[in-house]
């Protein structure tokens, strides 16, 4: 690998935009491990972030090490007759499907306990879920953000040295972000069902790529970005000490006269 290939004009603009491309893509992950690490005790939390970010680092550098074997991939291996039109499956759409059913069902259950009100009771009952036990969840997810990840910046960068450099400053930005991240979604339980909603709609959109129906993330990341606007001015509303009073209200002495 020749790395001078970066400090070329061409170079520094691809690794600027691979870079930014990695940490929009990298939001969902920072999500899901923000709300699985919040299961943990306070004291593992910052250290499960770290090391699930670490292994999603670990699986973009090792998936660019064998890119080429990776791009074969996409060649098909699954046919599935019976539908109005044949579909050919490849192993990537393989994965993005399985990865899409598994992030959904895991939110469903998240949702599940957030509304039944699980969580509050493992903690007082001191039923923390295990460390090793989220750190797999994690990685399971891992590879398929990887994967998907590393298969757009295909098309973005030409040289794969420009794409693992591009990886390794996101993945560094992401890990000093993670902790005010999830301080913010756990701290907020509206806004945690919101990211719960959010991972639900990747999900999906994992397993329509998985079946060849493309959908352009920018829509998700958009919508995403303007629930969490109004939610923000929702939240300033309800911390307002002197909320609008209606100025028909009846005065209480006329009520008590009418009751008479």
């Amino acid at each position: 690998m020749d790395f001078t290939t970066i400090f070329t004009a061409e170079g520094l603009i691809s690794l600027f935009t691979l870079t930014l491309m990695e940490i929009i893509l990298g939001i969902d992950n920072i999500i899901f491990i923000s709300i699985v690490a919040g299961k943990l005790p306070e004291h593992q939390q910052g250290r499960a972030r770290s090391l699930g970010l670490f292994i999603a680092l670990g699986f973009r550098i090792l998936l660019l090490l064998f890119i080429n074997q990776i791009v074969q991939m996409t060649d098909p291996v699954l046919v599935i007759d019976g539908l109005p039109e044949s579909m050919q499956l490849s192993w990537r759409d393989i994965i993005l499907i399985a990865g899409g059913v598994f992030l959904m069902g895991k939110t469903i259950v998240e949702m599940g306990h957030k509304l039944e009100g699980v969580e509050e009771h493992e903690e007082n009952g001191g039923k923390k879920r295990g460390f090793m036990n989220v750190i797999i969840q994690i990685a399971a997810l891992d590879i398929v953000f990887s994967f998907d990840s590393i298969l757009t910046a295909v098309g973005l960068a030409d040289h794969v040295e420009i794409m693992i450099v591009a990886v390794v400053i996101s993945m560094g930005i992401m890990i000093v972000a993670s902790a005010p991240i999830s301080k913010f979604i756990n701290g907020r339980p509206t806004i945690q069902m919101l990211a719960l909603s959010f991972l639900l709609l990747i999900g999906f959109m994992l397993v329509a790529e998985g079946f060849e129906q493309h959908v352009d993330k920018g829509y998700i990341y958009f919508a995403m970005a303007f629930s969490l606007v109004v939610e923000l001015l929702n939240s300033r509303l309800r911390k307002e000490k002197d909320p609008v009073k209606l100025k028909d209200r009846i005065p209480d002495e006329y009520e008590a006269e009418m009751e008479n």
